[in-house]
């Protein structure tokens, strides 16, 4: 595959390429900016050190209630089993993950439009955003599934056309995070570099890779290499603890062989000065559920009582 002029992040290579410095900041606001917004310049550092944030107790008790009920309702709903961005685990009817959920709930959408979130967003991405990405994460008891070591920029620069590194993750816990239900691992400053990969991109390989994702992931000798260095970290809490991470932070979840579920949501904020262009691997543009094209307005605060915050 020949590398377009403008891609400063060449992946799905023929051959191995060395891993490289990013080219983009961390923290994109500046100046006094920076520090308009409800994060501290402690917990600025760290995002900039680590390309992670953790928040326990971020929603209170009753708001993750009504969304665990929102969650078995969709489990139960033949019109959401049927929909193509309802993924189910390898070889089973389990449901891994739904996407698109923002469109399909109007608690998630309001949740995605709280103003203490959009100030989040706006300090760290430096401009205004708009929901790139959506989904429910399902890992039921026993059976439940793990994900591959990998970096969500590298999926979304190559499969969607994501120009540069200003994009942000929430992942929202539903359950309780334990060490034993598979819970999120993150490898620690491993955001501040880029692991290009190897193998050509199929068309329409989102229809298998988020079963099992086997391409755009880095090779067991470069992320050997990273983790000794760099270690890894699991973060655990009560439902309702929010995980903050950069866009291109290696990361991963083991199966749940535990009996107790684990379920997130997870939403993804893109700058508006980012907005996507044809993918780089090549290929035709994945669906909308994965990569927002068709509505990339700047997101407008939503104020309610009913999405409190103890923490």
């Amino acid at each position: 595959m020949e590398t377009r002029s403008d891609d400063f992040y060449p992946t799905r290579l023929e051959r191995p390429t060395p891993t490289f410095d990013r080219l983009d900041p961390v923290i994109h606001s500046t100046g006094a900016d920076r520090n308009d917004g409800p994060l501290s310049e402690t917990e600025l550092a760290q995002y900039e050190r680590d390309g992670f944030l953790v928040f326990n107790n971020f929603l209170d008790a009753d708001t993750v209630r009504r969304f665990r009920e929102d969650l078995r309702a969709y489990e139960h709903d033949d019109g959401v089993l049927r929909s193509e961005g309802t993924i189910t685990e390898p070889g089973k009817q389990e449901i891994r993950s739904i996407f698109g959920i923002h469109q399909l709930s109007e608690r998630f959408d309001q949740l995605t439009r709280d103003p203490h979130i959009l100030a989040m967003v706006h300090q760290l991405l430096g401009s205004d955003a708009y929901i790139h990405q959506s989904r429910i994460n399902f890992k039921p008891g026993f059976h439940g599934k793990g994900f591959d070591w990998h970096s969500d920029f590298e999926t979304w620069h190559a499969e969607d056309g994501m120009p540069r590194m200003r994009a942000v993750s929430f992942s929202i816990a539903l359950t309780d995070n334990t060490p034993f239900n598979g819970p999120l691992m993150l490898v620690p400053g491993s955001h501040k570099s880029f692991v290009p990969c190897v193998g050509r991109t199929p068309e329409d390989n989102y229809q298998s890779s988020l079963k099992k994702q086997e391409l755009g992931v880095p090779s067991d000798k470069e992320l050997a290499r990273i983790v000794d260095q760099q270690g890894i970290k699991a973060p655990t809490g009560p439902a309702g603890s929010l995980i903050v991470f950069e866009c291109n932070t290696l990361h991963a979840s083991n199966a749940n062989m535990s009996p107790w579920p684990r379920s997130n949501l997870f939403f993804v904020y893109n700058s508006v000065e980012n907005q996507l262009v044809q993918p780089f691997c090549g290929n035709k543009p994945r669906p909308d559920f994965l990569g927002n094209r068709s509505d990339t307005r700047a997101l407008q605060p939503f104020s309610t009582d009913d999405l409190k915050r103890t923490g």
